[in-house]
C-alpha cells in the first residue's frame, strides 16, 4: 500500500504530515541538545567538586596520606572524576551523533520535500491550465452554436417572408452557413481540448501525483527510520559507558572495603608514638609534722632549696610542669639527627632517611657503572665519542657516591644511638613492680606511723627520692604479678644480644614464650625455654597468640 494509490486526493494531508514529521525531528534534536547541556553542566560540576577536594599535590611525608580512610577518600574522588569523564563522553556522543548529524539530515529532507511539493504543484497547475483551456473552448463552442442556430432561424424567417428581398435572403443564408461553420470549428477545438484535458488528468492522477506522493512517502519513511536510529543512539550512548561507570562504582566500593579502622588506629600509633615511658606516681609529702633534724642529718637529707627539708616550691612547679603531656609545647628547633623528636619517631625518621639515601646511592652506583661502560666503548671505538668528555661526569658521580655513603654511615650511627637509648630506657618489669610495691609500702608507713623521728626520716628520704627520680618515671600499665603461663609463642627471626638491663639474649630460630605484647614502644617481653625473661625487639619476632 502506498500513498499514491490510497491517498491520491490527499495532497494537503500529505503536505501537513510530512511537515509534522520534520518538526518532530527538529523537536527531538532540540530535546537531545538540552539533555547534552545538562550532561555537560553535570560533568563540569563534578569536575569542580573533584578539583575542590583533591589535594593540589600529595607528598609521601603528608601524615594524612598514610591513613587508609584518607586513601579511600582520594580513590572515591578519583573514581568520581572518571565518572565525570564518562558523562562528558555521553554529552559529546549525543551532540555529534544526534544534534549534528540528525539536524543536518533534517535540513536535507526539508529541501527534498520542498522539491517534491513544487513538482506536485507544477503538475497541478498544468492540469488547471488545461482545464481552463477546456472551459474556454467549451464556452466558445456553446456560444458559436447559439449564434449559428440564431443565424439559421433568421435565414429561414426571411426566406418565408414575402416582403423580403432576394438579396436579404441570400445574405441571411450566407450568415447562417458562416455561423454553422464557426460552430463546427469550435466543436472540433472543444473536442481537441477535451481529449487533451482528459489525457492530462489521467496522467496527473494515475502517474504524476502518485509518483510524487510515493517519493514523499519514501522520504517520510527514511525520516522515520533515521529518527528511530536517533532514539536508539540516545539509549546506546548511555549503555556504552555503563561498563566503565560500573567499574567506577566498583572502584568506589573497593575503596570502601579497604578502609580498616584497626589499621588506621595502628597507623596513628606508628606516626606519633613517642617512645617515652609514662611518668611515675608522685610521692606523698607530709608537711603537717614539725621536722627536727640535726645539722648533719639536714646536710645529708635536705634537698636543695630549703633548710627544713621541704621542697622548693619553684622546683615543684618546674617538675610538675614537665609532667603533663597535654601542656602547650614550645616551638621545636628541627635538628639534622632528629633529636628533637621522641625516641620512637626519631628511630623511624632515621630509618626512612637511610632508605632514601640508599636508593639515591644505588642510582648513583648504576650511573657510575653506565658511565664506565660508555667510557670503555669510547676507548674501543673512538669515532663514537671522546672518553675524556665523560671524566667530569664520572668524577661528579663518584663524589655523590662518597657523600651519600658518609650520610648513610652518619644516619646509621644516629640510628644505633637512638636504639641504644631506647633499649637502656626500657626497664625490667619486675624491677618496676618491686619499686611500685616499695613505694606503696612507704606511703602506708607515712600515713600510719606516729613516731616523730621515723616520720622525719621517711619524709626526708621521700624528698630525696623525688629529686633523684627522672621526670618520666617508667612503669607498666598494670602492676599485677607475672603470669604463670605464656599468652602465646614466638620465633626469633634474628639473633639478639641483650646487654642492657631488662633485656634478654636470643638465638635466630629460637622458640620463645610470649609473656607480654608490645605496648607501642617496639619491645616485647618473652621467656626462654631454658629459663629467664626479658625484653627483645618486636621486629625481631614472629608472634603467634594463643
Amino acid at each position: 500500500m502506498d500513498w499514491g494509490t490510497e491517498l491520491w486526493d490527499q495532497f494537503d494531508t500529505i503536505e501537513r504530515h510530512t511537515q509534522w514529521g520534520l518538526d518532530l525531528m527538529d523537536k527531538y534534536v532540540k530535546f537531545v541538545k538540552e539533555r547534552t547541556e545538562i550532561e555537560q553542566a553535570y560533568a563540569k560540576q563534578l569536575r569542580n567538586l573533584v578539583k575542590k577536594h583533591l589535594p593540589k599535590r600529595t607528598t609521601r611525608e603528608d601524615p594524612e596520606s598514610k591513613f587508609c580512610q584518607y586513601q579511600a577518600f582520594l580513590q572515591v574522588v578519583k573514581e568520581l572524576n572518571d565518572f565525570a569523564g564518562q558523562r562528558e563522553l555521553v554529552a559529546e556522543n549525543l551532540l555529534t551523533r544526534i544534534c549534528v548529524e540528525v539536524a543536518k539530515y533534517s535540513q536535507e529532507l526539508k529541501q527534498e520535500r520542498k522539491s517534491h511539493l513544487q513538482e506536485g504543484r507544477r503538475a497541478q497547475q498544468q492540469l488547471e491550465n488545461s482545464f481552463k483551456q477546456l472551459e474556454n473552448s467549451k464556452r466558445k463552442f456553446e456560444r458559436d452554436c447559439r449564434e449559428a442556430e440564431k443565424a439559421v432561424l433568421t435565414a429561414e424567417k426571411l426566406d418565408q417572408d414575402i416582403n423580403a428581398t432576394k438579396a436579404d435572403v441570400e445574405k441571411a443564408k450566407q450568415q447562417a452557413n458562416l455561423r454553422s461553420h464557426m460552430a463546427e470549428e469550435s466543436k472540433n477545438e472543444y473536442a481537441s481540448y477535451l481529449q487533451k484535458f482528459n489525457h492530462n488528468q489521467s496522467q496527473f492522477y494515475f502517474l504524476e501525483m502518485p509518483q510524487i506522493f510515493n517519493k514523499l512517502q519514501e522520504m517520510d519513511e527514511r525520516r522515520t527510520l533515521r529518527l528511530k536510529e536517533g532514539y536508539s543512539v540516545f539509549s546506546e550512548t548511555e549503555q556504552q559507558v555503563m561498563p566503565i561507570i560500573g567499574k567506577c562504582l566498583e572502584g568506589m566500593k573497593a575503596a570502601a572495603d579497604v578502609v580498616d579502622e584497626k589499621n588506621d588506629s595502628q597507623m596513628l600509633i606508628e606516626l606519633h608514638k613517642s617512645g617515652f615511658e609514662r611518668p611515675g606516681d608522685m610521692d606523698f609529702e607530709d608537711f603537717s609534722q614539725p621536722i627536727n633534724r640535726t645539722s648533719s642529718d639536714s646536710s645529708l637529707g635536705n634537698p636543695r632549696g630549703t633548710l627544713d627539708g621541704r621542697l622548693d616550691p619553684r622546683l615543684l612547679g618546674k617538675s610538675k610542669g614537665k609532667r603533663w603531656p597535654f601542656s602547650r609545647k614550645s616551638k621545636t628547633v628541627i635538628t639534622e639527627d632528629f633529636s628533637h623528636l621522641p625516641p620512637e619517631q626519631r628511630r623511624k625518621k632515621l630509618q626512612q632517611k637511610i632508605e632514601e639515601r640508599n636508593r639515591e646511592l644505588q642510582k648513583e652506583l648504576d650511573q657510575r657503572d653506565a658511565l664506565n661502560k660508555m667510557k670503555d666503548v669510547y676507548q674501543k671505538t673512538p669515532q663514537m665519542g671522546d672518553p675524556n668528555s665523560l671524566e667530569p661526569k664520572i668524577s661528579e658521580t663518584l663524589g655523590n657516591i662518597e657523600r651519600l655513603r658518609l650520610e648513610v654511615q652518619k644516619c646509621e650511627a644516629w640510628l644505633a644511638d637512638a636504639e641504644s637509648r631506647m633499649l637502656s630506657n626500657r626497664p625490667d618489669s619486675v624491677t618496676r613492680y618491686n619499686r611500685h610495691l616499695d613505694h606503696a609500702s612507704t606511703l602506708n608507713n607515712n600515713n600510719c606511723s606516729h613516731d616523730k623521728d621515723s616520720l622525719n626520716t621517711t619524709h626526708s628520704d621521700e624528698n630525696q627520692d623525688t629529686l633523684n627520680q627522672p621526670i618520666y618515671t617508667e612503669f607498666d600499665d598494670d602492676f599485677e604479678e607475672e603470669l604463670t603461663s605464656p599468652i602465646g609463642t614466638c620465633v626469633a627471626l634474628y639473633q639478639f644480644e641483650g646487654s642492657s638491663e631488662g633485656t634478654i639474649s636470643m638465638l635466630e630460630g629460637e622458640e620463645l614464650g610470649l609473656m607480654e605484647e608490645d605496648k607501642g614502644d617496639g619491645w616485647t617481653r618473652v621467656r626462654r625455654s631454658k629459663g629467664g625473661e626479658g625484653y627483645v625487639p618486636t621486629s625481631y619476632l614472629r608472634v603467634n597468640l594463643n
